[in-house]
């Protein structure tokens, strides 16, 4: 289910003046979510912050179903990125973002991910960006993103990730003082949304969301800093590490397995009511991963 950006992202609205090449300007927003646009002026004076968990026996029986199914390397990532699109698909405002003191709605889903070609500590490394729609199932997000990641581990002159590549090669051997113009160059035309269309389809500083597996690297799951550069407004990160054992009423032991994740997100683009209705119906589909084998029965458009 691969596309690009201009085909997979295809508005189905008429675009407007004030509109940018990846969302639509919104027109309804409160004049006091307005005015904290000019007191937080960066991704970073707004974050915050939360951690939680689930206990992955749901998961852990889904993975081995879907395993058995043929889906080589299926793992609690795919449903946690699944997890994630089916919930934009039903609480689209925390696929917003802020550019220009302005708040957009993003015309598609866009989840960024660093990828090692190998867990060794000099592996080379790369950040993919995967692009999905709100009515994708979890096959159509494992399709997606298994076949780019699974092409650069396993191929050993694979081109998956190109074109960024290739960007960021060349503009890193530029002098200091060049690549600060550089950088300026590129904020001032983000701030007016007129970055070229073929450098925000592999930014992975633009999107809806970087999720990342703290755990492969044998941590507990931290809290990642948003960027100030591009427009990402959520970051996710997430660990499959943690077991207790706990104490039934009979006396016996049980050992149970957990999902951690930690979630820095931009306080601007909606408000705290709106964040935990998102994040319940994220939780919903972590406990119960079967729903997301059928596309959603309604998808709701973000406000005018």
């Amino acid at each position: 289910m691969s596309e690009s950006l201009s085909t997979a992202a295809a508005p189905a609205y008429k675009r407007r003046r004030g509109d940018r090449k990846d969302g639509r300007l919104l027109r309804s927003i409160e004049p006091i979510t307005i005015f904290s646009l000019y007191i937080m002026n960066t991704r970073n004076d707004a974050n915050n912050y939360i951690t939680d968990s689930v206990e992955l026996s749901s998961i852990d029986k889904y993975v081995h179903k879907k395993r058995l199914e043929g889906f080589e390397g299926f793992n609690a990532m795919y449903v946690l990125a699944a997890a994630y699109v089916r919930a934009v698909s039903q609480k689209p405002g925390i696929n917003r973002f802020i550019n220009g003191h302005r708040i957009y709605a993003r015309n598609n889903i866009e989840v960024s991910m660093v990828v090692k070609k190998e867990m060794t500590l000099n592996s080379p490394e790369t950040m993919f960006k995967f692009f999905f729609m709100p009515e994708y199932t979890i096959d159509d997000v494992y399709k997606e993103m298994h076949e780019k990641i699974h092409a650069y581990q396993t191929e050993p002159d694979s081109d998956a990730n190109e074109d960024m590549d290739k960007f960021l090669n060349t503009v890193v051997k530029f002098p200091r003082c060049l690549l600060r113009l550089v950088m300026r160059l590129l904020y001032h035309l983000d701030y007016h949304g007129m970055i070229p269309k073929s450098l925000l389809e592999i930014s992975p500083f633009h999107g809806s969301m970087v999720l990342s597996s703290i755990g492969s690297l044998g941590v507990p799951s931290v809290f990642h800093h948003l960027y100030n550069f591009g427009n990402v407004p959520m970051f996710i990160t997430f660990s499959t590490n943690r077991h207790i054992n706990e104490a039934k009423a009979d006396g016996s032991i049980v050992k149970k397995h957990f999902l951690d994740f930690n979630i820095t997100m931009d306080d601007r683009i909606c408000d705290g009511q709106y964040y935990s209705e998102a994040l319940h119906e994220f939780r919903k589909y972590l406990k119960n991963p079967e729903l997301l084998e059928v596309p959603p029965k309604e998808v709701i458009q973000d406000i005018p």
